[in-house]
């Protein structure tokens, strides 16, 4: 059995499974294989995280029938070694001195095409294209959007656990005064009561009071917040290594006709993007549920981003839900639902769950009460 603070520990067969599938799917998109530099696809292919990613190459190769090879520096194989997912994989070190790309250019078709990570170094893919110059190269989110978008029963939990941390965050962020702190006071508490709930790393805390909130990713700063602000309060990061994201928007003191309104509006808008959630639905089909709701009430053209993002080892990752996005919903899949409405010089309103696609439906893993909030 597991626990929010102990869960399902992944396995050697676990990676092992994950490389497989990876380098099947890249067979079946036309690549020769899948190209993986230190990052979070690293890390959710292997569970090897470099404790330092430096200009020394560190590379992942996998390919439909050969087994997995991680190229790694002499220096830090005995990290790699280390891994959980290490015994799935080869390991082929270089030293200081050597060329890397000699090492690893036999491990790859000389004119296949590849896809690599997204954030792996131009330096790396240009070594590579220097020794090998028939081969090609596409980023994974173009070619392999899919690669981490399904998560299995132990991924779930995982997230789950991550979101039932950012609730009760955000209970007791409700107990704390707003009223003549700065925006940076309420950031603080928040990333605070996120590490004590077990939160290994904090990603954001957006704290947008007043005229602030009108800027989705506005940085907490100076400004005090003052009675009669709407705050729009977004927060997350990675617990047990999966990511959490929620928004919900208070009011300090009673809010005005309008604001109540426009909340009100963003609300049922989020409704009906989180019931739009089933398995076979597009991605776009999310946006447009919750996008209709608020251009039917007036306010289309202040309703300024997508309306999710994808989460797992990182807090935004494939799929979106923004129109034009035709990826069909996989049960497993967990991504956000995000509507919100913004007016500038004024306030904004966002309220934000991760969404997973069961079997029939989707379900929430946010279960904090999407009502206007009225803070001291």
């Amino acid at each position: 059995m597991s626990s929010p603070n102990q869960p399902v520990p992944f396995t050697a067969d676990d990676y092992r499974a994950r490389m497989a599938r990876a380098a099947e799917s890249a067979a079946a998109a036309g690549l020769a294989g899948v190209l993986v530099a230190p990052g979070p696809d690293l890390v959710y292919l292997t569970g090897y995280r470099p404790t330092a990613i430096t200009e020394r190459l560190t590379l992942l190769v996998l390919a439909a029938g050969q087994d997995p090879v991680l190229v790694v520096p002499t220096l830090e194989a005995p990290d790699a070694e280390q891994a959980v997912g290490a015994p799935a994989l080869t390991l082929r070190d270089w030293t200081d001195g050597k060329d890397p790309y000699a090492v690893t250019a036999p491990l790859l078709d000389a004119k296949g095409r590849f896809g690599i990570s997204d954030n792996a170094w131009a330096m790396h893919l240009l070594g590579l294209q220097q020794y090998l110059p028939g081969t090609s190269y596409a980023s994974l989110t173009e070619v392999l959007p899919m690669l981490r978008a399904v998560k299995d029963a132990a991924e779930l939990e995982r997230i789950a656990a991550a979101g039932a941390a950012a609730d009760a965050t955000y209970e007791e962020i409700l107990k704390v005064r707003f009223a003549g702190r700065a925006e940076t006071e309420v950031a603080a508490d928040l990333a605070r009561l996120l590490t004590e709930y077990g939160h290994s790393q904090v990603d954001f805390t957006v704290v947008g009071s007043g005229p602030n909130g009108a800027n989705p990713h506005h940085e907490a700063g100076s400004r005090t917040i003052e009675r009669g602000d709407m705050v729009v309060l977004d927060f997350g990061g990675l617990k047990h290594g999966y990511g959490s994201d929620t928004s919900r928007t208070v009011h300090v003191g009673e809010p005005t006709a309008q604001e109540q309104r426009v909340h009100d509006i963003v609300r049922e808008a989020q409704e009906a993007g989180c019931g739009a959630v089933r398995p076979g639905a597009a991605c776009q089909d999310i946006d447009r549920a919750a996008r209709a709701v608020i251009t039917e009430f007036g306010y289309g053209d202040r309703f300024i981003h997508r309306t999710g993002h994808g989460i797992g080892v990182t807090t935004h990752e494939p799929p979106y839900m923004i129109e034009g996005e035709e990826q069909p919903l996989v049960p497993g899949m967990c991504f956000s639902v995000e509507p919100g409405v913004y007016l500038p010089g004024r306030f904004g309103v966002r309220i934000e769950d991760i969404v997973t696609v069961t079997e029939d439906g989707g379900r929430r893993l946010n279960a904090t009460a999407r009502e206007l909030a009225i803070v001291e």
